[in-house]
């Protein structure tokens, strides 16, 4: 069982209008992909992908929720518990990678591009949102390779969604991989169009959770548990799980179609 570490928010930058990202120092490595939970003090405790793997370390939270909403009211100076690092990574392969973001999915494989470019490989990356104020991330991706942007509203790039502006770059580059976080549906789209040209594909997926170390079965998804077994999976178990873009567990565990 992983540590709590009480923590001291060093640095915080507001990234769009419901997305802060809060770093912080811990004795800890971790790997792209992984993550931690993260206990905001007089409320809950909630997962967030590590958006920053250095010594100063963050995670990069959407205002949705009762806890990530009193999460959002954190200053600098304030104090957070982490647990973690928690499930498994990222694992890059080949030589040019395409990564699909969506939302605040960029934080969950922002660290992964860097960790692909800093070994040599090539990066490509399309990054999508409702519109183009809450685009995040985007100067970090430009450092590390060419970015092709995409918005809901046509506010900014490609008019539409992610995996449509991803089904263009597979149409006219070759890729050895690819890697996806964002909206279930946006990942869905994206493995199917990997699976058809049979590139290998990655995607970490989101899940309610309460433990974060496989006792509460919170997060199942299909015969696995995401927080041990993920969050990353690859496409073949991903193409043949019921559960991927269609069902998800509410807070009492009941299985309800995602929306």
């Amino acid at each position: 069982m992983s540590n709590l570490h009480i923590v001291k928010i060093e640095k915080m930058a507001v990234e769009c209008h419901h997305t802060k990202t809060f770093r912080f120092r811990a004795p800890f490595e971790a790997e792209p992909g992984q993550f931690v939970m993260v206990w905001v003090p007089r409320n809950d405790e909630v997962p967030m992908a590590l958006s920053y793997l250095d010594g100063l370390k963050g995670f990069t939270s959407h205002a949705q929720g009762e806890t990530t909403n009193a999460l959002a009211g954190f200053e600098v100076g304030g104090r957070l518990g982490i647990r973690g690092p928690l499930g498994n990574s990222f694992d890059i392969r080949g030589k040019r990678i395409l990564f699909v973001a969506g939302g605040t999915g960029m934080a969950s494989v922002v660290a992964a591009m860097e960790a692909a470019a800093k070994s040599g490989r090539k990066v490509v990356t399309a990054l999508g949102a409702k519109t183009k104020d809450e685009l995040i991330f985007v100067k970090r991706a430009e450092k590390v390779g060419e970015v092709h942007l995409a918005t809901d509203d046509g506010s900014e790039g490609y008019d539409g969604f992610a995996s449509a502006l991803a089904e263009r770059l597979l149409e006219s580059h070759k890729f050895d991989q690819i890697v996806t976080c964002g909206p279930e549906a946006m990942m869905k789209k994206v493995v199917e169009a990997a699976t058809k040209k049979r590139i290998p594909v990655q995607a970490s997926v989101e899940r309610f959770m309460k433990c974060g170390i496989g006792i509460c079965d919170a997060c199942a998804f299909g015969d696995r548990l995401v927080c041990v077994d993920g969050p990353v999976f690859d496409g073949e178990f991903l193409a043949g799980c019921e559960d991927f873009g269609r069902y998800r567990r509410d807070e009492s565990g009941r299985r309800v179609p995602i929306k």
